[in-house]
C-alpha cells in the first residue's frame, strides 16, 4: 500500500507543464480560443470537467490535476490506516476503552487490581479464569472470556503477566471511541483479516445481548444480523469492514439527550443549569434561617398535624400528673404513680386514635368529596398511624415501668401509717408479695396486651414484614407478609382487654373515673362501621375473570368485570381476596385500568407467599406461551370456556391514593419503579382516553365533554428486566398511536443494559436505531416506544421539564421503592427554590 502511494506521488511530480501542453495539444485545443475544455479520467467513474481561461491553461490544469490526485492518496491513505487498524491486533483493540470505566474498577485505578493480581495470580501469572474479578467485571463472564482471548491471541498463552496486564489496563482506561467499537471485532474476527462475515456478525450480536441479559435480541439474532448486512453489506460481498460500522455508529443519536432543541431553550438550560450550581451560604445563621424557612413552607401539613397531636399528649399527660400529685396516694408512691396514671391518660387517647388512620372508606371520602386535603396530608395516614404507635409504645414503658419497677415495690415496703391512704384501694391487708399484683385482674391484662402488642409491633417492623432477615428457616417462617397481617389482628384481644383492664384499674373505683371506654366509644364505632362496609360490599363484589396473563419478571395481570355501580379515579387501588388461597386475607393492589374503561385490570408481582400462591392457581388455567410470546402465558374467558376454572375473586374498594390527585395538575412527571408504575400507567391510560375522546368530539363521533386538565405528562419508567417492558406494552402502543400532540412523552429505561458509551451495549444502540428507523418497533421492549439504556439522569430530566413549563406547577408522582425517593424530592424542592418551575412531589412506597 505505502508503495503504492509513493509511486503516485512520484508521477504526480513528474509531470511538467510541457507533459501537460503536448497532452493538451494533442486533443486538438487551440491557444487562440478563448477557453478549451477538458474532461478527465482520473478515478474510475469520477469524471471532472473544467474550462481554462485563455494564456493560462497550463497552470490551472496542472493545479486541478494537482488536487485531484492528491485526494485520490489521501483516500489510498486512510484506507490504509483503516486496514492496519483492523490487523493490528490485540495491541490497539482496546486502547481507550471505557467498558468498565464508570460502573466498574477503573474508578478504583490500577492499586485495586494490582493487589486482586497478587491474590489471583499463580506462579506469576494470571488465568483466563481470574481475569474477569481481577478487572472487577466478574459479572460478565462471557464478554470477560472473550476479551481475555482478543488481548492473548497473538501470544498464543492461555495466561498474562502482571507487565502484560498493566499495559491491557492502560488500554482499557482510555477514553477512545475507536477502541470501543474495535473491541467487537478482534473479538469475532479471530483471524485478523479486518473482516466480518454473517455468521460472526450473529456471535457479536450474541454475546451483547448476553453480556446486557436481553434473551428477546437473543431469541432473533438471525434476523438482526441479516438486518446489520443488510446496512452495510449493499453489495451481498458477504462480509461488512470496521469502517463501515464505525460510520453507522457515529450516525447513531444520543440516548441520554433530552434538552431542548431550539436556541432559546438551549440557552435557557445553560442559564438554569448555572444557577443551579450548589451555593453554600457562608454565614451559619443566614443558613440555618433558610433552612427552616424551606423546612416549614415544605412540611407545614405535618408539621401543624404533629404539633396538634403532641400537644393532646402533653397536655393529657401534664393534667393527670398533676391531679394525682394533689392525692392523697402520691404520699406513699410519689411520682412513679402520677407518671403511670399520665402515661395511661396518653394511651387512652392514642389507643382511640391510632383506628382513624386506617378507616380507608371515611379518608378516601373526606380527600375525594372535600376540601381537607388541602390542609390535612391524607397521604401520610400509614405514615401517621406508626407515628402514633410510636407513641403508644412510649406510653407502655412509661406506665409498665412505673407500676412494675416503682408503685408495686414501694407498696411492698410501705410501713402500716404509709399504707394507711391506700387501704380502700388495695385490702386492708398490705399485700406481701409480687405475684399478687400479677395474679390480679388488671395485672395479667396489662401483661398480656403488652406481649400481644411487642408481637405485633415487632413483626410490622420492614426487615420482618419483608422477610429481609436472616433467620433460620424454621423462624423464618414465622415472619413475612402473613405474619404480620395475622400479628396485627390480634388488635382485636388487645382492645377487649383494655377494656377489662381499665375497669380493674387500681386508684379508681368510681364508674365517671373510668374514662377508657370514653375515649374509645366513636373510633372503634366508626371502625367496626368500616369493618362491615367492607364485609358486605366486598361479598356483593364477586368479579368475573376475563383475561389472564402472566408475564416475565413473576407478574400476574388479571382483567376482571366492572362490577355494578364501581367508580373509581385513576391512581386508587382496591383489596383482592381469593378464598382459594386464604379466605380471610385481603391485599391491596392498584388499579391499572382507567375509569373510562368497560374492565377492571390489576398487575401483581409475586413477593411474597399469598401472591406467590395466586399466580401459581391462574398459572394452571393458563397456556403455555408460544415462541413468539417470549414466556407470557395466557387465558381469558373464551379459551377457558368453563368459568369455574378460575378461582374466585373478590374486591374491596375503592380507596383513595396519593396518586389519584394528578387531575391537580396541568403538567405531570410520572416516575415509576418496577412494579410501582401500576397507578402511574392507569393515569396514562386516563390521559389518552381524553385524548381520544377529544378526537372523537372534534369528527362529530362523540359529545362527551368530560376532559382532565392534563396538557402534558412526561412517564419515566425504570425496569431492571427485558421482560418486565411486556407489562404494559399495549398501553405504550396506544400512546405511540393515538398521541399524535405529544401531551404524552414517554421514556422506557432498562437497567440491565450498560450504559451509553460502553462497549457492551455499543452494538445494541446501533441494532435498535436500525429497526426502530427500518420497522418503527424497538428491539428491547417491542414496542413502538424506544427503550434508553441505564439509569436517567434525574438531575437532567428535572431541568427538560423545568426548561419547558416556566411559571408552572408540576405535580411530580412518584411509585415504587423508596431507594430514589430522596433524589427525587430533593431535586423538586431544589428546582423549586431555584426556578419559576414549582414542583410537588407526592410519595406512594411499593
Amino acid at each position: 500500500m505505502e508503495d503504492k502511494q509513493e509511486k503516485m506521488e512520484q508521477e504526480m511530480e513528474s509531470w511538467s507543464e510541457g507533459d501537460i501542453t503536448s497532452r493538451c495539444e494533442a486533443t486538438g485545443s487551440d491557444d487562440s480560443e478563448d477557453c478549451v475544455e477538458i474532461t478527465l479520467d482520473i478515478r474510475d467513474d469520477s469524471l471532472g470537467s473544467l474550462k481554462l481561461e485563455k494564456n493560462k491553461p497550463m497552470a490551472v490544469l496542472r493545479s486541478v490535476v494537482s488536487g485531484k490526485l492528491k485526494t485520490m492518496v489521501k483516500s489510498l491513505s486512510l484506507s490504509s490506516r483503516r486496514l492496519d487498524r483492523c490487523k493490528s491486533g490485540a495491541m490497539f483493540a482496546l486502547r481507550g476503552l471505557r467498558f468498565i470505566t464508570q460502573n466498574d474498577a477503573v474508578g478504583r485505578g490500577w492499586d485495586d487490581v494490582e493487589k486482586r493480581f497478587d491474590e489471583l495470580a499463580v506462579e506469576g501469572k494470571l488465568p483466563k479464569s481470574k481475569f474477569g474479578h481481577c478487572i472487577g467485571m466478574a459479572e460478565s463472564s462471557e464478554f470477560v472470556n472473550e476479551l481475555f482471548e482478543a488481548l492473548v491471541r497473538r501470544r498464543g498463552t492461555t495466561s498474562i503477566s502482571k507487565t502484560e496486564l498493566f499495559d491491557f489496563w492502560e488500554q482499557i482506561a482510555g477514553d477512545s471511541f475507536d477502541a470501543r467499537l474495535q473491541i467487537f471485532f478482534d473479538m469475532v474476527d479471530k483471524d485478523l483479516d479486518g473482516r466480518i462475515t454473517g455468521e460472526e456478525v450473529k456471535e457479536i450480536i450474541a454475546l451483547s445481548a448476553s453480556s446486557n441479559q436481553l434473551s428477546r435480541i437473543q431469541e432473533k439474532v438471525d434476523e438482526y444480523a441479516a438486518l446489520i448486512m443488510e446496512e452495510l453489506d449493499p453489495d451481498n460481498l458477504g462480509y461488512i469492514e470496521l469502517y463501515n460500522l464505525e460510520t453507522l455508529l457515529l450516525q447513531v443519536p444520543s440516548q441520554s439527550d433530552i434538552s431542548p432543541s431550539s436556541e432559546n431553550k438551549r440557552a435557557l438550560s445553560k442559564m438554569l443549569s448555572q444557577k443551579l450550581i450548589p451555593t453554600k451560604e457562608r454565614n451559619p445563621l443566614k443558613r440555618f434561617a433558610r433552612d427552616i424557612k424551606y423546612f416549614f413552607l415544605e412540611n407545614w401539613k405535618r408539621i401543624w398535624v404533629l404539633t396538634l397531636w403532641i400537644s393532646i399528649c402533653i397536655a393529657l399527660f401534664t393534667w393527670k400528673f398533676l391531679q394525682y400529685k394533689r392525692r392523697a396516694v402520691f404520699e406513699v408512691l410519689g411520682s412513679c404513680v402520677s407518671v403511670a396514671k399520665g402515661s395511661a391518660e396518653t394511651l387512652k387517647f392514642n389507643m382511640a386514635l391510632i383506628l382513624l388512620p386506617v378507616c380507608r372508606n371515611t379518608i378516601t371520602w373526606l380527600r375525594t368529596n372535600s376540601k381537607l386535603g388541602s390542609v390535612v396530608p391524607f397521604d401520610d395516614n400509614i405514615n401517621f398511624h406508626k407515628v402514633i404507635a410510636f407513641g403508644i409504645a412510649i406510653g407502655v414503658g412509661l406506665h409498665a415501668i412505673s407500676h412494675l419497677a416503682c408503685d408495686f415495690p414501694r407498696l411492698l415496703h410501705a410501713k402500716y401509717v404509709e399504707y394507711e391512704p391506700v387501704k380502700k384501694f388495695f385490702g386492708d391487708e398490705r399485700p406481701d408479695n409480687y405475684w399478687w399484683f400479677v395474679k390480679g385482674t388488671d395485672g395479667w391484662t396489662g401483661v398480656t396486651m403488652v406481649v400481644l402488642m411487642v408481637i405485633a409491633y415487632a413483626l410490622a417492623q420492614s426487615w420482618f414484614r419483608r422477610n429481609r432477615t436472616s433467620l433460620p428457616k424454621t423462624l423464618k417462617r414465622l415472619t413475612g407478609f402473613n405474619a404480620f397481617w395475622y400479628s396485627h389482628h390480634l388488635f382485636v384481644i388487645v382492645y377487649v382487654l383494655l377494656i377489662v383492664h381499665s375497669y380493674f384499674i387500681y386508684l379508681s373505683k368510681k364508674w365517671y373515673e373510668k374514662t377508657t371506654w370514653m375515649y374509645l366509644a366513636v373510633p372503634t364505632i366508626l371502625y367496626a362501621c368500616e369493618r362491615l362496609i367492607r364485609l358486605f360490599r366486598s361479598g356483593s363484589k364477586a368479579v368475573t375473570i376475563l383475561k389472564v396473563a402472566v408475564y416475565p419478571g413473576n407478574v400476574l395481570s388479571l382483567y376482571m368485570s366492572k362490577p355494578k355501580g364501581f367508580k373509581y379515579r385513576s391512581g386508587q387501588y382496591i383489596y383482592v381476596n381469593c378464598s382459594d388461597v386464604s379466605p380471610f386475607q385481603w391485599h391491596p393492589f392498584s388499579i391499572t385500568s382507567a375509569s373510562g374503561d368497560e374492565f377492571l385490570s390489576i398487575h401483581i408481582r409475586t413477593l411474597g407467599d399469598w401472591t406467590s400462591q395466586l399466580k401459581c392457581l391462574f398459572s394452571k388455567v393458563c397456556q403455555p406461551p408460544s415462541t413468539s410470546q417470549s414466556g407470557l402465558f395466557t387465558a381469558d374467558l373464551v379459551q377457558a370456556n368453563n368459568i369455574t376454572r378460575f378461582p374466585r375473586l373478590l374486591i374491596d374498594g375503592p380507596y383513595g391514593a396519593p396518586a389519584q390527585d394528578y387531575r391537580n395538575y396541568d403538567v405531570l412527571l410520572l416516575v415509576g419503579l418496577g412494579i410501582g408504575a401500576t397507578p402511574l400507567i392507569s393515569i396514562l391510560k386516563d390521559v389518552l382516553n381524553n385524548i381520544k375522546n377529544h378526537k372523537s368530539i372534534e369528527e362529530g363521533t362523540s359529545h362527551n365533554v368530560n376532559r382532565s386538565n392534563t396538557k402534558r405528562a412526561y412517564f419515566y419508567w425504570v425496569t431492571r428486566e427485558q421482560g418486565s417492558l411486556e407489562w404494559f406494552s399495549e398501553v405504550m402502543n396506544e400512546v405511540a398511536e393515538y398521541d399524535s400532540e405529544g401531551i404524552i412523552e414517554l421514556h422506557n429505561y432498562c437497567t440491565s443494559v450498560y450504559e451509553e458509551g460502553d462497549a457492551r451495549s455499543a452494538l445494541i444502540t446501533m441494532l435498535q436505531s436500525l429497526h426502530h428507523a427500518k420497522n418503527g418497533i424497538d428491539i428491547v421492549s417491542g414496542t413502538r416506544v424506544r427503550t434508553h439504556f441505564a439509569r436517567p439522569d434525574w438531575r437532567s430530566v428535572f431541568k427538560h421539564v423545568a426548561v419547558n413549563h416556566i411559571n408552572q406547577r408540576v405535580g411530580v408522582f412518584y411509585c415504587g421503592k423508596s431507594c430514589i425517593i430522596g433524589e427525587l424530592k430533593g431535586l423538586a424542592q431544589d428546582f423549586s427554590r431555584k426556578t419559576l418551575t414549582k414542583f410537588e412531589f407526592h410519595k406512594e412506597n411499593f
